[in-house]
């Protein structure tokens, strides 16, 4: 089969325009910092690195590591379940904290209650809510770095490292304490209530949505991407106020754990517009 010169000549301008359509896209996403993949972040300390102790807080048992398979259906093997228990007006208290760390191309929905609790066979009694944590964060100065997407300063904290005893300052992130809490009943038990709250930490900002964690940590102008998971799980009375509760508790819970969640976590500021975490974290001691 002959074609035309004529639509040779059409094919090859086409092709022609394709290419250089592709090459001119190409330099004007170089040329305004726009990132549409993400280059991965390291965690600076591993997730179990975290205190056993945390004030008045103590580890009960030991840590929960999963399965090959649900490991695979959590998408990462960067993380932490561990139960706290301290003593409180009730008797003990006992809050089970899980950690996920997420990093590099982050394409789907995070693991949260709501979804995968009622797929376990649980039975949703409360729809998920924010919760306000009573955090106490008046203990935790702002510092001189900002976030480079709101121009906030990032809160400060001093925490021990718990190998070489040496003191080390941590960026706090920037956002309200509040978490997701969902209510859910054992089937059988109609005297307790599970309540699974979470929040997340991504790119140093802080969001209790589990689709707004997605506008943080793909922000089009940050070359590097990440996002953990915070959750607290009680187990409370049904005829008691859960959400109070779980404020004044998972709260001061994560109060304690905030600065040593944040010295495994990437120093943000150094990692801000590029910077590939090559400003070094101040430390004293």
């Amino acid at each position: 089969m002959r074609f035309e010169p004529r639509c040779i000549i059409a094919y090859a301008a086409v092709c022609v325009t394709l290419a250089g359509s592709a090459l001119g896209f190409r330099a004007a996403i170089e040329q305004l910092n726009v990132y549409l993949r993400k280059e991965a972040v390291p965690l600076r300390e591993s997730l179990d690195s975290i205190p056993v102790t945390l004030g008045a807080w103590e580890r009960t048992g030991e840590d929960v590591r999963y399965g090959a398979d649900v490991e695979t259906e959590l998408g990462t093997k960067q993380y932490l379940l561990r139960t706290y228990e301290r003593s409180g007006d009730q008797g003990r208290e006992r809050v089970q904290l899980h950690i996920a760390y997420y990093t590099g191309l982050i394409d789907t929905v995070p693991h949260v209650p709501e979804r995968c609790w009622g797929a376990a066979g649980m039975i949703m009694t409360e729809q998920p809510h924010d919760v306000a944590l009573k955090v106490d964060a008046a203990a935790w100065p702002l510092g001189e770095a900002r976030n480079a997407a709101t121009g906030e300063q990032y809160p400060t904290a001093m925490v021990r490292d718990p190998v070489t005893r040496k003191e080390q300052l941590v960026h706090l992130p920037r956002g309200d304490w509040a978490a997701s809490v969902t209510e859910f009943q054992e089937q059988g038990d109609t005297r307790h209530r599970v309540l699974g709250g979470y929040f997340f930490v991504a790119n140093g900002r802080m969001t209790s949505s589990p689709y707004q964690v997605r506008n943080l940590a793909f922000d089009l102008t940050d070359r590097y991407a990440y996002y953990c998971k915070v959750q607290c799980t009680m187990v409370l009375p049904s005829d008691g106020a859960t959400d109070e509760s779980f404020s004044d508790t998972a709260g001061d819970l994560i109060r304690q754990a905030m600065p040593d969640i944040m010295r495994c976590l990437p120093d943000w500021p150094s990692w801000e517009g590029g910077a590939g975490g090559t400003v070094p974290t101040p430390k004293a001691g």
